[in-house]
Order: structure tokens, then C-alpha cells, then sequence
């Protein structure tokens, strides 16, 4: 388990609902469970992943009231797609100060259709419908390799779920779950962000711990600008010596481009050889590190849902803000691949999502210094 700041607020939230986690090392031990407890605001309001504890609490508890999830400001993100299929399986759900409430006396499997293959949606049903009573089906699931393997952990516990990976999940609901010791799988947009850092700066470097099926669309993209990618079993290296050639981007669900992926991606362009276009067709506000790239430099013209990167030389160091996880990511790509020094303001929401990446980048020949101001 990676030791980030968004493990470390999910792992408060998990004990202020009466669960004993121990982390010793890179593992986590859950254990005695007392079923009191209720997810806190002041940890809610942090992560957006905090509302999936609902689809558990539910199955385990038959109640759960929790705030209106936070996260990174890149858009609307609705919940209600976890609502629909929560009320599908027999969930009474209503709001109250701002509070969702939901209430089921016996979860029952139901035959589930999703508007849009949402992961977290997809996640919420998956867990609540593995405790249900019945099968459940969702239809139009997410295809991302981390539903896979959540399918996969319940599995281990004794669940019965089949299709993950697919459009058509089946789950066949249990009584209850046992103990299970577990390895997920890596971060692939971590290593996706190395591998275009690794492009950007025109180096050559080696990623480990990575499944290079997962990120395949990530691969190609790079290889179209030029890069050279070798996958070696559980690892990728990445190079590039000669210019970078522009590409369009269009981000989708997996397994197509990943939105996580876009503000990386941009930074690498600003230094192509010509224009390219990226449009963002997942969140319609995640083009905040625009601005913070022009104040480096970058030509970059927005419109509506597109981007037009027009190539430059060389950018220049600046003072830049990071607005959340990935767009803090994007700017540190740009930062090393600039001339002057830069400063990244607010670069908290870094640490959210990569382990000890200051660390990593100077072991790569960065130069990083972490100040308070």
C-alpha cells in the first residue's frame, strides 16, 4: 500500500467507523470491527473516494449518512449514478442538511443499467451487491483494471463476482465475507506520469511495478510523439533524444486515453514541434493548469472542451499554483523540463497520489528542494 496522503485519509475514515487498522511497512491489517460510527465531514469533505464507504455500510449496517463527497475541483462529478443503483438494490435514500441518508433493512439484487461507465458508481454497487440477497447485474460497468481488481479482492474474501473487465458484471450475493491478505495492483497513472516526465525531459528511464497492459493507451501516445517505449514484463522504459511530433488527445473511459493522464500529457506538448490537440471529453473543468503553464510560457488556446498546444522551444521557470492532484503533477513535468527555477504553490495535492516523488525525481538527476513558505 502506497503511503499517500488520500491511503492516509481513507484509512482515518475507515477507523472512525469502528475499524483497528495497523500499518506496519508498506501493508495495512483491518480488524474488529465495531459496527458504530459514522463517516466524519471534516475526512469526507477531503477525498472524493470517501463516498465508498456507502455501498459497504449499507450491506453491512443497513444505514449510512455522509456529506456530499470533495476532491479535486475538475467538475460536477455526480453521484447520482451510486444513488440510482443503491435504490436499485432496495436502498431508501434521501438528503438532510446537506447529508446523503441511506437506509435498506435487506439489500436485494437487482438487474442494474449505468447511464455512463462511472468507476466509482461501478465500485459503490459492487460492494453493496455482494452482500445482497440475489444476483445483481450491472450493465454498462466501467472496464478500468481497478474494478477488476476490487472483483478480485472480494473474490478472495469469498464473494462471487464474474465479468469484471467487462460491460455486464455479475455478482452473485453472499452471506458474508472472510479474512483475505491481498497485493493490489500499481498505480498506473503513477507510472504513466514518469513515463511522459521521462519524454519531457528526454531521458531514459526505467519504471517498475508496472502491468504495461494497463497502460497501453498511455504507451501509444508517447510512441506517437516520438518516444521509444520497451515493455519488459513488469516494467517499461522510456526514452526520447529527437523532437517531440504533435498528436491529438482525446480522453475517454478505459480503455481509451485517461483524463488523469490529459494535464501530464499537455505539459509534455508545450515543448512538440508544431501544434497539437487535446480534448478533454470526461470532466468539463479540468483545464485549470492552463493557466498556470502560461505563466511558464506555454501557448495554449482553449476552446469550449479543446485544447490547441501550440510547441515551443523551451519554457521558463516560474511561480505556478497547483489547483489539485494531477494538474500539481503536469507542473512538475513542466518545471523540469524549464529553464530558471520554478516554485509550485500548494504542491500538497501532489503528495496525495505519489509516494515520496521528490525523493524519486532528484535519484533521477532533478533538482527539488521542498520549502515552506
Amino acid at each position: 500500500m502506497p503511503c499517500i496522503r488520500d491511503v492516509s485519509v481513507i484509512v482515518e475514515l475507515i477507523k472512525s467507523l469502528g475499524v483497528k487498522v495497523h500499518r506496519r511497512g508498506g501493508s495495512l491489517n483491518f480488524s474488529d470491527i465495531n459496527k458504530t460510527g459514522q463517516p466524519p465531514y471534516e475526512l469526507v469533505r477531503q477525498i472524493r473516494a470517501s463516498f465508498l464507504v456507502m455501498g459497504p455500510l449499507l450491506a453491512t449496517r443497513g444505514m449510512v449518512r455522509i456529506a456530499l463527497p470533495g476532491g479535486c475541483a475538475i467538475g460536477t462529478r455526480p453521484i447520482d449514478l451510486h444513488l440510482k443503483g443503491l435504490e436499485a438494490l432496495g436502498a431508501k435514500i434521501s438528503l438532510s442538511r446537506g447529508d446523503v441518508v441511506a437506509k435498506s433493512q435487506k439489500l436485494t439484487g437487482n438487474h442494474i443499467y449505468l447511464d455512463y461507465p462511472s468507476v466509482g458508481a461501478t465500485e459503490n454497487i459492487l460492494m453493496a451487491a455482494a452482500l445482497a440477497e440475489g444476483d445483481t447485474y450491472i450493465e454498462n460497468a466501467a472496464l478500468e483494471p481497478e474494478v477488476v481488481d476490487l472483483a478480485n479482492f472480494i473474490n478472495s474474501m469469498g464473494g462471487q463476482i464474474s465479468g469484471a473487465g467487462s460491460n455486464v458484471i455479475r455478482i452473485k450475493g453472499v452471506a458474508r465475507l472472510g479474512p483475505s491478505n491481498y497485493d493490489p495492483i500499481p498505480d498506473r497513472i503513477e507510472a504513466g506520469t514518469y513515463m511522459v516526465a521521462a519524454a519531457a525531459t528526454g531521458g531514459d528511464v526505467v519504471i517498475k511495478n508496472v502491468i504495461p497492459e494497463h497502460v497501453k493507451a498511455i504507451s501509444a501516445k508517447l510512441i506517437e510523439t516520438g518516444a521509444i517505449v520497451e515493455e519488459q514484463n513488469e516494467q517499461i522504459r522510456v526514452k526520447r533524444s529527437g523532437d517531440i511530433r504533435p498528436v491529438y488527445i482525446k480522453t475517454l473511459p478505459y480503455p481509451g486515453f485517461p483524463t488523469d493522464m490529459q494535464a501530464q500529457f499537455m505539459a509534455y506538448l508545450t515543448l512538440g514541434k508544431g501544434s497539437s490537440v487535446i480534448t478533454e471529453s470526461v470532466f468539463e473543468n479540468r483545464f485549470m493548469h492552463i493557466q498556470e503553464l502560461l505563466r511558464m510560457g506555454a501557448s495554449i488556446k482553449i476552446e469550449g472542451r479543446t485544447a490547441v498546444i501550440k510547441g515551443l522551444k523551451e519554457m521558463t521557470g516560474a511561480c505556478v499554483r497547483a489547483s489539485d492532484l494531477r494538474a500539481g503533477a503536469a507542473l512538475l513535468i513542466a518545471a523540469l523540463t524549464a529553464r530558471g527555477p520554478t516554485t509550485i504553490l500548494d504542491s500538497e495535492h501532489i503528495d496525495r497520489g505519489y509516494e515520496c516523488i521528490v525523493e524519486k525525481m532528484n535519484d533521477l538527476g532533478a533538482e527539488i528542494i521542498r520549502s515552506e513558505l
